[in-house]
């Protein structure tokens, strides 16, 4: 199956155009015109996870390993390293960041693991209806991310409702209709800000909250004939 096909299923299962336009999805190494056997999932890119990689296969990431501009390759640097290894082994890779998590991501993790229902959807925010003590939601948002540990601004001891957005989305804030913030990379000035719009938040973690990408999409691939391997980069912190 060429590189093109591929694309056009993803592009229809979740359009590249919803992407935010400091976004870049889409194909970023490789050729539409090479044909693929193996398909590769993973929330990112890293040297482990490319040396694992057979020959032509095509990687499909949550993150763009190509993010900015680039005005060098220089292989001794990130990304550079990464990608010149790639053409080694003429990996293509696509990614689906904003699109995806506007489509699948958000809505997967706040009822198959977090098993909430969302009662509203706007955009990168889905919105969940809790009526819980903060302490016992707290525990169980925690439990089913598998963190060693909740980071939370506490600003109430009930929790009515929560909006969920993966990855990294403090930006959002202040445009809540929500009395607790789940989202990930929260900052100090985030928790301060938080506390002075009385909005309780809760991180959960950036990897943590979108390594389900691989195993949501690997589910929407599986009917097209081709190899599919779930193959995560690993988390690159570590917690002691």
């Amino acid at each position: 199956m060429k590189v093109l096909e591929i694309y056009d299923f993803l592009n229809e299962l979740s359009p590249f155009e919803l992407q935010e336009s400091w976004d870049n999805s889409g194909l970023l190494v490789g050729d539409f015109n090479h044909d693929i056997k193996t398909v590769a999932l993973s929330i990112d890119v890293d040297e482990a996870l490319i040396d694992s990689l057979e020959e032509n296969t095509l990687l499909i990431t949550h993150h763009p390993i190509i993010f900015g501009g680039l005005k060098q390759l220089e292989f001794s640097k990130y990304p550079a390293n990464l990608i010149q290894k790639m053409i080694q082994k003429n990996i293509s890779n696509i990614a689906m960041h904003t699109n995806f998590d506007q489509t699948h991501l958000n809505e997967y993790v706040a009822t198959e693991i977090l098993g909430y229902e969302i009662k509203e959807k706007d955009g990168f925010v889905a919105y969940l209806e809790v009526n819980e003590d903060f302490d016992t939601f707290a525990k169980k948002i925690s439990s089913a991310l598998g963190l060693k540990f909740a980071k939370c601004v506490k600003c109430s001891d009930e929790v009515k409702t929560a909006a969920l957005t993966t990855g990294s989305g403090c930006s959002l804030m202040r445009s809540l209709r929500a009395d607790c913030f789940l989202t990930g990379d929260v900052k100090y000035h985030d928790a301060m800000e938080a506390k002075s719009i009385n909005l309780s938040l809760i991180d959960i973690g950036h990897y943590e909250s979108e390594h389900f990408f691989a195993e949501i999409l690997a589910k929407h691939l599986k009917n097209l004939g081709l190899k599919v391997i779930i193959a995560s980069s690993e988390n690159p912190f570590t917690y002691i």
